[in-house]
């Protein structure tokens, strides 16, 4: 996919890799960007510098994204590239490690990892199916190909959205629908604080910027993976060939850890 003249949605938009995509998109002369993000005030702010559309809005809301695709639709014709990037990290603690986060977290890790993914492509598919054209790129991490140690519902949740885009690229990629997942490492954003350093960036850290320009490449090749960290490649295939010295190396990766440091 060329990015030149297309009409663009980000969520989750206004910090972190969201925003080093809206970047990077505009770079690319995108027709219209539409940037949505929780944070009403961060968002205006980005919107107005990029000469984009500003949109408050929580993904755990099915009608405020379905209302989000309406108004597009009918203000742009279309949505070519639909980014479903916000994300959430909480860590485990406790003595039940695995277990330890309250149901309220995981329901949320739920809603916005997974859910959030399906109400956008309920609300774009029936657009793009009558074109027989539309892009899917859902920022998920590396944690959904290899979980991390102290973070069970973000790696469990992060699963599931893979899981996720393997459907919707099997369903409809005879429909014209295109599917990538961004699956990085570490990324130098406000959430790699929650990890307290740890095993961070065991593989270096990279920028938003450099994970934007590793999403522009894999749009241009339209891979259903893109892995800004190319290890993670070698680490899956790893885990797919012994699955029982995958798990013990990973357990001894714990062992070499802090526990992370919890509010």
């Amino acid at each position: 996919m060329e990015l030149s003249g297309k009409v663009v949605v980000v969520t989750g938009g206004a910090s972190g890799i969201g925003t080093g995509l809206c970047r990077r998109f505009r770079e690319e002369g995108v027709r219209a960007l539409v940037i949505a993000d929780l944070n009403g005030e961060a968002v205006a702010a980005l919107a107005d510098e990029l000469d984009a559309v500003g949109v408050t809005l929580d993904v755990r809301d099915e009608a405020a994204i379905a209302a989000m695709v309406s108004e597009v639709e009918a203000q742009f014709g279309q949505i070519d590239l639909f980014c479903s990037n916000a994300g959430i990290l909480n860590l485990d603690g406790g003595d039940f490690w695995a277990t330890s986060s309250a149901n309220e977290v995981w329901q949320a890790n739920w809603e916005i990892h997974v859910m959030a993914h399906v109400y956008a492509a309920r609300a774009c598919l029936p657009a793009m199916i009558r074109r027989g054209e539309g892009y899917f790129l859902h920022t998920i991490s590396a944690a959904g190909l290899l979980s991390q140690p102290y973070t069970a519902a973000y790696a469990t949740t992060k699963h599931a959205a893979i899981g996720f885009a393997e459907s919707l690229a099997i369903s409809h990629g005879d429909d014209g629908i295109k599917v990538s997942c961004l699956c990085p490492q570490a990324v130098d954003t406000a959430m790699l604080g929650g990890t307290d350093g740890g095993s961070a960036g065991i593989d270096g850290i990279l920028s938003p910027a450099q994970v934007a320009q590793a999403v522009i490449d894999g749009l241009r090749e339209e891979s259903f993976l893109i892995l800004p960290h190319e290890q993670v490649e070698q680490y899956h295939l790893n885990k797919a060939q012994n699955y029982n010295r995958w798990i013990g190396g990973m357990r001894k990766l714990r062992r070499s850890m802090s526990p992370p440091k919890l509010p």
